[in-house]
This record gives C-alpha cells, sequence and structure tokens, in this order.
C-alpha cells in the first residue's frame, strides 16, 4: 500500500464542466477541492463537449493549491472509459477521478487498472487518486469492501440524492430531514403529544464514515440541495462533523465557507487542545496519567484527541488562504 496524499477536504464545489464562466471564480474562491462535473450537470449531447472543457480548464486555470477533480460518467455508460482515459491522458493538473455509483471492489479496481495503464503509457509524474460516491443501496451494503479495494481510494462521498432515489422515499430536497420520518412521543398530563425526529441517513453515514476511518480514507458529506437555507446546510454540516466526517459539498458558492468553519476547528477547541497538552505534560511530569479538572476527568486519551485537533489546524494552515489560491492561467 502506498502513502495517500494528505489533503484537506472541508468543501469541495461543483462545478459543471460546461458552464466555463464559473472556472475563474472557483479557481479563486475558498473551496478546498473543486470537482468537474461530467455526470449529473451534463446533457447527454453534451458529453463530449463537456470533458474536453474539462481538460482545457484543468490546463489553463491557475487552480492553485487546490485539490481538482473530475467526475467521470458512471461505468454502466458509454462515456465512462473516455472520460477517464482522456482526463487522464490529457490533464497533467488532475489530482482524482471521482467515480459515481460506486457498488462493488470492481468498480474501484477497474478505475485504477485504467489509471495504472493511462499513467505507465503516459509516463505521468503525477499518481491519479480516486474517490467514490456511495450513493446506491449496493455501494452502502458493500461500503466496507470497496474502502479496501485500491490504494489509490483516498475518500469516500456520501452521495444522498441518489440514495434518496434508489431508496425510494421520495423526498425532493436532498440533504433536508424529513418531517415523515418522525414518531410521536406518548401524551403528557395534558394529553398534548410532541413529533420525536429521526435521521433517516444515519445509517448509511455511519457505516461510510466507520469504513473510512477503519481503511485510511476521508469520509465526505454530499449536498444540501436547499442553498438557500445557510442554517440547515450548517445543522447538516454539524451532524456529518459529528458522525466523524471532515468534509461536505458545496453545490453552491454560498456553501463554500460555511464548510470551511464547519470542518474546521473551532477557536474553542483550538484553546481546549492547547489547555489540555499543558495540563498532561504537568501531570505527566508528577507521574500522574490522569487528572481531574473543572470535575471531569482528563488522560491520555484526551492528550490524543487534543494532538488531532492541533494537527488538523496545522494541516489547514499549511493549504494557504484563499487569496493564494487564486490565479487566471496556468504558468508555463
Amino acid at each position: 500500500m502506498q502513502d495517500k496524499p494528505v489533503r484537506v477536504q472541508r468543501s469541495e464545489l461543483a462545478v459543471p464542466a460546461t458552464r466555463p464562466k464559473f472556472f475563474i471564480k472557483a479557481a479563486a474562491g475558498p473551496a478546498d477541492v473543486v470537482f468537474l462535473d461530467l455526470e449529473d450537470a451534463v446533457a447527454p449531447s453534451q458529453k463530449d463537449a463537456a470533458r474536453a472543457q474539462a481538460i482545457e480548464a484543468l490546463n489553463q486555470i491557475d487552480w492553485g493549491t487546490k485539490t481538482m477533480v473530475v467526475r467521470v460518467n458512471g461505468l454502466d455508460t458509454p462515456w465512462a472509459l473516455e472520460d477517464i482515459v482522456e482526463v487522464a491522458r490529457h490533464a497533467p493538473r488532475l489530482d482524482l477521478v471521482l467515480l459515481p455509483k460506486a457498488g462493488s471492489v470492481f468498480d474501484v479496481q477497474f478505475v485504477a487498472q485504467v489509471l495504472t495503464l493511462v499513467e505507465r503509457q503516459t509516463r505521468r509524474a503525477r499518481r491519479i487518486g480516486i474517490e467514490v460516491l456511495i450513493e446506491t443501496a449496493l455501494g452502502v451494503a458493500n461500503v466496507e469492501q470497496i474502502a479496501q479495494a485500491s490504494d489509490r481510494l483516498e475518500a469516500m462521498i456520501f452521495g444522498v440524492g441518489d440514495y434518496t432515489v434508489e431508496m425510494c422515499t421520495h423526498d425532493r430536497v436532498f440533504g433536508r430531514p424529513s418531517e415523515r420520518y418522525a414518531v410521536l412521543t406518548d401524551a403528557d398530563d395534558s394529553g398534548q403529544r410532541e413529533r420525536h425526529w429521526n435521521d433517516q441517513w444515519h445509517f448509511a453515514m455511519a457505516r461510510i464514515a466507520n469504513a473510512c476511518r477503519a481503511w485510511g480514507l476521508r469520509p465526505v458529506d454530499g449536498p444540501f440541495t436547499d442553498f438557500g437555507d445557510a442554517a440547515g446546510f450548517r445543522a447538516s454540516a454539524q451532524r456529518a462533523k459529528a458522525l466523524g466526517f471532515e468534509g461536505k459539498w458545496a453545490i453552491h458558492p454560498s456553501q463554500i465557507e460555511l464548510a470551511n468553519q464547519a470542518f474546521s476547528p473551532s477557536a474553542e477547541e483550538l484553546a481546549w487542545a492547547a489547555r489540555t497538552c499543558e495540563l498532561i505534560e504537568r501531570t505527566t511530569r508528577a507521574g500522574q496519567g490522569a487528572v481531574g479538572a473543572d470535575g471531569v476527568l482528563v488522560d491520555m486519551a484526551h492528550l490524543k484527541l487534543a494532538n488531532s485537533i492541533q494537527r488538523r489546524q496545522a494541516l489547514i494552515d499549511s493549504v494557504g488562504p484563499p487569496s493564494a489560491r487564486a490565479g487566471a492561467s496556468a504558468p508555463g
């Protein structure tokens, strides 16, 4: 297994490959990752043109330190193979191929082998990674096996849109909770009953996050399509973070900063981490492994958590501010 690149993936902005006017804005914006979409955002008659425009954009625009991705068409379509081969062959700036509807180990291994052959043929300098959308019932059922499919695989994304369709829930706004997924409490003394909302996607998300953490992948949450609802997006991102995800899609530029904020350590978390490191250092010098602080036991597990928070912030800082990512044309 080769060492996987360490990337910041708090926000992943979707950009249709057929909308060149969005490319420069995406390059100059604060998204950690940008994917140029050849799949759902492109009509069948425009597939070939979209592929060519994506390759041109990758080659001609300075994307700075962003991770650059192309979402290819699914392996059950007539465009998939050419998408993978052409972007790998002609776009040296490409970092990752995003495979939709990954349902089995074979799906990932097929893409990995195609990439290997193209890299050998072209003597490509930079290895291309893979991220997959888990957006089918089969994908969720096989998620642990898919996570181990290839050392090229870096991230899994929960594709709530297609998963909603496949599960036949008939929710029309993807990523938003459903008022139908609720139960009634027993009546209180006055006969009133309360509706208790549940999270209908908890099972799929928790399973994806666990598989990713078990096998060293980045779990990323998918779209929240009501882009006018900032509070709803923020709550959705916080839910994902609580389950162990480290980023979320942005289907509109207004969602990028919300995602970046949600998946960055807060000032309170950083302050707690600093205090905890100092506290454990003092107790260790005194020969103790644990100590009480404000009525809470603090031990070596908390030190690991504090170190994790600090490493996360250091990684984010290493990417640089958004202004460092802007550009208009590729160098050379």
